[in-house]
C-alpha cells in the first residue's frame, strides 16, 4: 500500500494501535500455566469487541486468531494445549483488518526471567528491527533493511534467518513490493518510496540461517538452537519513518 491521503494514514494507525494494544495485552498474560489456546482466545476476544478480523484466519484461514509459537517454534506457532513455563521463548504474532487497514505487530519474550543467551538473542533482534526502521528513507534501496539487520547480528555473533523476511502491507496482509529480505542482497535494486507501507521484522537466530516448517503444515522452527522476532508496520516517508504499532 501506499499512503496517499491522510485518511488513509488514519485509518492504518487505528489498525496499528489495536494489534499492538492487543499484542501488549497478551503478552501481560502469558505466564506459567497458561495455554496457547486460552491466549489466543484473549486475541480473539479482543479483536471481534474491535470490529477487527484476524489477518491470518482472513487471508490463509489459519487456526487461530493469533499466531503464538514456543520453544524452537519461533513464527506461525498453532495455538493449542501447549502450557507455558518459566523460562520458555515465546514469540506472539498479532495482524489485524480493521476498517479495510491491515497491520501486523509481533514480539518474542521469554516466561519469568530470561536466561543470558536468550536475553542477548532478545535485545540483538530489538535492536535490528529498530535500526533497520531509523534508517528507512523514501528513495534508499530496499536491500539497506538486510544490510543493517545482517550488521547487527553479526556484531551480536548471531545469524538472520534467510528464509522469512519482512513485505509489504496496508489493503492486504501481504502485498507489494513483495517479501523483503532480512539479509543483504545486492542484486535487489528495488527501492523505497514515500508513503510504502512495510513491516520490519527482522529474525535473528543462535544456530540457524533457515526456517524449517513442521507437520502441522503451519509452524517454522529452528533445528539447532533458538530463534527470535520484533515486528513493527512502518510507513516510508522523506524523513522519519512513521511506526504505526
Amino acid at each position: 500500500m501506499t499512503i496517499e491521503h491522510a485518511s488513509e494514514l488514519e485509518g492504518l494507525r487505528r489498525a496499528g494501535a489495536l494489534v499492538a494494544s492487543i499484542l501488549a495485552g497478551m503478552r501481560e498474560a502469558a505466564a506459567p500455566g497458561v495455554t496457547t489456546r486460552e491466549l489466543d482466545a484473549l486475541g480473539a476476544k479482543w479483536l471481534r469487541a474491535a470490529g477487527a478480523r484476524s489477518a491470518p484466519q482472513l487471508t490463509y484461514d489459519f487456526p487461530g486468531a493469533t499466531c503464538i509459537s514456543v520453544g524452537r517454534v519461533f513464527a506461525h506457532g498453532i495455538p493449542d494445549d501447549t502450557v507455558l513455563r518459566e523460562g520458555d521463548l515465546v514469540n506472539i504474532d498479532v495482524s489485524a483488518e480493521l476498517d479495510g487497514y491491515f497491520a501486523d505487530t509481533g514480539a518474542s519474550f521469554v516466561i519469568g526471567a530470561a536466561a543470558p543467551a536468550q536475553q542477548r538473542l532478545l535485545d540483538a533482534t530489538l535492536e535490528a528491527r529498530d535500526a533497520a526502521i531509523a534508517q528507512l528513507r523514501a528513495g534508499e534501496r530496499i536491500n539497506g533493511i538486510g544490510r543493517t539487520i545482517e550488521s547487527v547480528a553479526a556484531r551480536r555473533g548471531l545469524r538472520v534467518i534467510r528464509n522469512l523476511g519482512s513485505h509489504g502491507v496496508g489493503r492486504a496482509l501481504h502485498e507489494a513490493p513483495g517479501q523483503i529480505p532480512g539479509h543483504y542482497d545486492p542484486r535487489d535494486a528495488r527501492r523505497l518510496h514515500e508513503g510504502m507501507v512495510i513491516t520490519v521484522e527482522p529474525f535473528l537466530a543462535s544456530h540457524a540461517t533457515l526456517a524449517e516448517e513442521a507437520d502441522d503444515g503451519w509452524s517454522l522452527y529452528c533445528r539447532r538452537g533458538f530463534a527470535a522476532q520484533f515486528e513493527h508496520t512502518v510507513v516510508v516517508t522523506s524523513g522519519m519513518p512513521v511506526v504505526v504499532t
